[in-house]
């Protein structure tokens, strides 16, 4: 009987092993992914071996119940040890499969900060209906955004920032539901900001910067609630700016910076939650607002390289904190207000201006 219990004992082990480790289907997607990626310095794909890619394979996590693959994470920057030993950073070539999207149960991508890994994002990815996260920030990818992105119901987290990403922002990236971070910094993205953007409820943090994208800012921006940190700057963006950005619940930081906007400035936006606001380096006309009072608390204000006429506003004085001020390189006249916050403004937030005059520059 000893024979055949210790058997039957093998064959409930092996049962148990092959129940418990990831499919065969999953396993052969991963080895194919990782054949199309070249990592010469840290080994990282060294542990992907064996028939259970579920236990001590490099960056991948399974789902307990379903040992479906779930999780891949595979950041060039990290603090783990196989980076502390190598004392580097990573450095990975090749391209991002199109075999991924047959893992039809990964909840997050992160392939991020490899530098060399190229190609583009594989279309297929919008039909990973359980992703939540897709991190693929500095790499060398190029291409669009696929156009049915937002087919991705549960997506909470879109980072593409630092590529070479071209194209336009789909329309269908607007269904983002659940999207509370994007990220499409330093691509080379142009066309309008869809006019429906305002349609991302949850969006909490919206940053476009380094791009080349044109047109007007959709006044439906404004109906995201949850919006705290708004960055625009460094693109081609024109038109005025929206009055209704000022009467944002949360937005604590608006950065319109180096576009080709003009108009006025909205006085709500010198009255609103912003604290971090940077207009610099458009075509802004007109004087600035004079509504400053006790509950403004700017960290940041900077207004330089406009158009900007008339005085400074004497009710910045009354303003509970000021930490940067610059209104250089505009049109403005007149004697600059004694007291906080100009008792610690430097001259050079005031250059380049008509006739300002007073402490820090020359007496008036």
């Amino acid at each position: 009987m000893k024979p055949v219990f210790t058997i039957m004992s093998a064959l409930l082990l092996a049962v148990i092993a092959t129940v418990n480790s990831c499919p065969p289907s999953d396993r052969a997607a991963l080895l194919a992914f990782k054949a199309a990626l070249h990592e010469p310095y840290l080994g990282i794909f060294d542990s992907w071996t064996g028939t259970d890619c579920c236990h001590n394979w490099y960056g991948v996590s399974c789902d307990t119940e379903s040992h479906r693959v779930a999780d891949i994470n595979l950041r060039g920057e990290s603090e783990d040890p196989i980076f502390e030993r190598a004392h580097r950073t990573g450095y990975m070539t090749g391209f991002i499969s199109p075999e991924i999207c047959k893992l039809t149960r990964l909840s997050s991508i992160t392939i991020a900060d490899w530098k060399g890994i190229t190609g583009e994002i594989p279309k297929c990815i919008s039909t990973l209906s359980f992703l939540r996260i897709l991190d693929l920030v500095g790499n060398k990818i190029s291409g669009e955004i696929p156009y049915d992105i937002g087919k991705l119901n549960r997506l909470t987290v879109l980072n593409i920032a630092d590529n070479q990403i071209s194209g336009r922002i789909p329309a269908s990236l607007t269904s983002l539901s659940s999207l509370m971070h994007l990220d499409l910094r330093n691509n080379k993205i142009s066309g309008p900001i869809p006019r429906r953007f305002g349609r991302l409820g949850m969006l909490s943090r919206a940053l476009l910067s380094g791009n080349q994208i044109s047109g007007l800012i959709p006044g439906s921006i404004s109906r995201i609630y949850r919006l705290a940190d708004l960055d625009l700057s460094m693109n081609k963006i024109s038109g005025s700016i929206p009055a209704s950005l000022g009467k944002m619940a949360v937005l604590a930081t608006l950065n319109l910076d180096c576009n080709k906007i003009s108009g006025t400035i909205p006085p709500t936006l010198l009255t609103s939650s912003i604290g971090n606001l940077n207009l610099s380096r458009n075509g802004l006309a007109g004087k600035i607002p004079d509504v400053f009072g006790p509950r403004s608390y700017f960290t940041v204000i900077d207004l330089s390289y406009n158009k900007l006429s008339g005085s400074i506003p004497r009710t910045l004085t009354a303003a509970s904190y000021i930490g940067h001020l610059d209104v250089s390189y505009n049109h403005l006249c007149g004697r600059i207000p004694a007291g906080a916050p100009f008792d610690h403004l430097e001259a050079s937030s005031f250059f380049h201006n008509h006739c300002l005059c007073g402490k820090p520059l020359r007496a008036c």
